[in-house]
């Protein structure tokens, strides 16, 4: 995906991006002919559409684009990515100014992608010299990155399991020169990560349960903490889902799959950080070793825990990984997890609900995502929901009495394993696009990684 992004090309096409207020002086300045074609296809310069200027042979001598009005550009922000949907081979330059450049690059670039690991014959890709003002390294970076998180969430389960997740952070820990350690299995109750072993234990011997954890840079760096769920499917355990609501199951590693996306810009950009990366991963299978509704787990953090829902998984493996990362007292800690189908009821699968203590750290997280037109939005942590994950006979219980407010009362439960002097951001995103939009194809997605990794960077590169 990074491929189609070019340096320079001696026959690259010119692409005219124009809004609708721009119009009219660019038909006057393409010729009598051209602007007479584009005006016999109805191009109006809205969001997204195109005109291809031929000759007699067949030959693209130019394109049109639509940029649209500046409120259709926000609802869009990748809407270069649709160029690659519809043109056909062949190298592309703008020889118009990009309201973003760099978004413009990127939206390219992830317009072209393609899931075709299981296909024989992969499909051919435009290129597009990087367009002026965009940083080619960082474009790159970001399209790399963001194609990693959407081969892994589209990976099926039966090619991505917790030891196949463990190699490919391995594999990317390689990569960059990182330490990356696991403990597996029976170990992990050695290691003091009990809910980690009580949820993935009933999957089979090749797919056992581990914590994986990457740590990369200088030690003397700020300590920047990314924590990923990583059920890489789930049944729902004996609280078992209906056939529907396991049809998407195995993007349920997308938050691990995000911050491995997110570490992977880090890395790249070589920001002046100590990173480590911690991914618990499991299978939430379904066998005589499962763990039940009302059984008591006792977390690495001392809490005793109520299973309440053996389909509230996810968050009793980020409280034992949490609780790892709290240890050594991180400067920022983040974690992203395809937690609560509440979220997605509340904000929808586009738009991630963010929750942190920290004011000052969810109004640089808000700018950085206007910024980048990377959106999420902020939910309370709303203390007295806590009553709702009460337990009458442990500490808490895993899932929220009443079905009301789920995603609050979820992070809540993880709020209870995070030190309050942290800074901690957590995030709940569906990592998944039910239809498919301009840069943004049917699938596995990248949510929120852009915002976060701006934000990493403000605060972190003149340390």
């Amino acid at each position: 995906m990074s491929d189609s992004l070019i340096d320079r090309s001696d026959v690259a096409i010119p692409i005219h991006a124009v809004d609708p207020e721009g119009l009219e002086t660019l038909l006057a300045s393409i010729g009598d002919v051209e602007a007479a074609w584009a005006r016999s296809t109805g191009f109006d310069a809205s969001a997204g559409a195109v005109t291809i200027i031929a000759d007699t042979r067949g030959v693209i001598g130019r394109v049109l684009f639509g940029l649209g009005r500046a409120e259709s550009r926000r609802a869009a922000p990748l809407i270069t990515g649709k160029l690659p949907m519809i043109l056909p081979q062949g190298d592309y330059h703008f020889v118009t100014d990009l309201p973003d450049p760099m978004l413009g690059a990127v939206g390219w670039a992830l317009g072209n992608y393609r899931f075709e690991r299981y296909k024989s014959n992969p499909s051919p890709i435009p290129r597009l010299v990087v367009p002026k003002g965009a940083d080619p390294s960082r474009a790159r970076s970001m399209a790399r990155a963001i194609a990693m998180v959407r081969d892994l969430i589209n990976t099926p389960a039966s090619d991505l399991g917790p030891a196949e997740l463990s190699a490919a952070i391995h594999d990317l820990g390689a990569r960059f020169g990182a330490k990356v350690s696991e403990i597996v299995g029976a170990d992990l109750l050695s290691a003091n990560l009990p809910m980690i072993h009580a949820v993935g234990r009933a999957a089979d011997g090749d797919r056992e349960p581990r914590l994986v954890d990457l740590v990369w840079g200088d030690p003397s760096h700020p300590k920047v903490t990314l924590v990923g769920k990583g059920v890489t499917f789930d049944t729902g355990g004996l609280d078992i889902k209906p056939s529907s609501g396991m049809l998407l199951m195995k993007k349920d590693m997308g938050g691990a799959a995000n911050t491995m996306g997110l570490a992977h810009m880090i890395m790249e950009a070589k920001l002046p950080v100590r990173l480590r990366l911690l991914v618990p991963t499991v299978e939430n299978a379904i066998s005589g070793p499962a763990f039940r509704p009302g059984d008591v787990l006792r977390s690495r953090g001392g809490v005793t825990v109520e299973i309440g829902n053996t389909d509230a998984e996810g968050r009793l493996i980020l409280a034992d990984a949490l609780a790892v990362a709290a240890e050594e007292n991180p400067i920022l800690l983040i974690d992203l997890a395809t937690l609560t189908g509440a979220a997605r009821v509340a904000l929808g699968p586009e738009l991630p609900a963010i929750f942190t203590h920290d004011d000052t750290l969810a109004a640089d997280l808000a700018r950085h995502a206007a910024l980048h037109l990377d959106p999420l939005w902020r939910l309370p942590l709303w203390a007295p929901y806590e009553s709702m994950i009460d337990s009458k006979i442990a500490d808490i219980n895993n899932a929220g009495a009443g079905g009301f407010a789920g995603a609050i009362t979820a992070a809540l439960f993880l709020d209870r394993f995070v030190p309050k002097s942290i800074p901690w951001v957590h995030g709940d995103i569906y990592a998944w696009n039910p239809s498919g939009k301009p840069g943004k194809p049917e699938g596995g997605e990248a949510q929120a990684i852009r915002a976060l990794f701006s934000l990493i960077q403000e605060r972190f590169a003149a340390e």
